[in-house]
């Protein structure tokens, strides 16, 4: 079976292409048995923006193509997704004040974590320093993002692509992307709830090491109370961001 997968322009992490984290996130949802379960995605190439896309799945996986090429691959996966330990909100927040991004961002316009994204439009979350390798944000979710209510008390949620994109950039900024420049190549996720609109939230990222080009790490969003929303593992490629301009 197919269906169709559509990444509207808002939803980009380099300039033209789709936000890692939320086209990995929309690929998650046509996973079969995907509910509760961790769900890894390999980004072949930049997704496309404002054009359709197919999901062909096979006996474990499921593939995202565009013109015959494939742009993803998602698989349910073995949940080994340990969390990376909380930071609490004050800290959080004044982390944000130290944002390498704000400094110099190789995308200034992603989705997740862009200081040009006006608020409401982007997630905003501006990863700062905690620790050595340890990054951490508060975020608030926008009405904007909503796309679930609970019928009984009125709840506004996130949906999964945009929980899978708040988790997605926090992991790359616990690497140096302002010097190591890098994109999404590969992530595992697991949504544990979705976050509830305008409670604040804390979304924290570790570096767990570098092999060559590649840097591996993890991110967990906490809700207001604490209880995990969400945990991620990531892989980075290094990359010029001017052949993404």
């Amino acid at each position: 079976m197919s269906s169709g997968v559509y990444v509207p322009a808002r939803f980009n992490g380099p300039a033209g292409s789709g936000n890692g984290g939320f086209v990995c996130g929309l690929l998650s949802e046509h996973v079969p048995g995907s509910d509760g379960h961790a769900v890894e995605v390999t980004l072949r190439r930049p997704p496309p923006l404002e054009t359709p896309m197919e999901t062909v799945g096979d006996r474990d996986t499921v593939h995202l193509l565009h013109a015959g090429t494939t742009v993803a691959e998602a698989r349910v996966v073995e949940d080994d997704l340990g969390s990376v330990e909380g930071v609490a909100p004050e800290r959080a927040a004044a982390a944000m004040a130290d944002y390498a991004g704000l400094r110099g961002h190789p995308f200034p316009t992603c989705f997740a974590c862009g200081p040009d994204r006006a608020d409401g439009d982007g997630l905003r979350i501006f990863p700062g320093p905690v620790e050595a390798g340890l990054v951490a944000s508060v975020w608030v979710p926008h009405e904007s993002t909503a796309e679930s209510g609970d019928l009984l008390d009125g709840v506004h949620r996130c949906g999964t692509a945009t929980t899978w994109a708040a988790l997605d950039c926090v992991g790359g900024w616990s690497e140096d992307l302002e010097g190591r420049p890098c994109v999404l190549g590969r992530m595992a996720a697991r949504v544990d709830a979705h976050p509830v609109v305008g409670e604040p939230h804390v979304v924290v990222g570790r570096l767990l090491g570098r092999e060559g080009r590649r840097s591996m790490t993890a991110s967990t969003l906490y809700d207001a109370d604490g209880r995990v929303v969400g945990t991620a593992r990531h892989t980075w490629v290094q990359v010029d961001p001017a052949a993404f301009a």
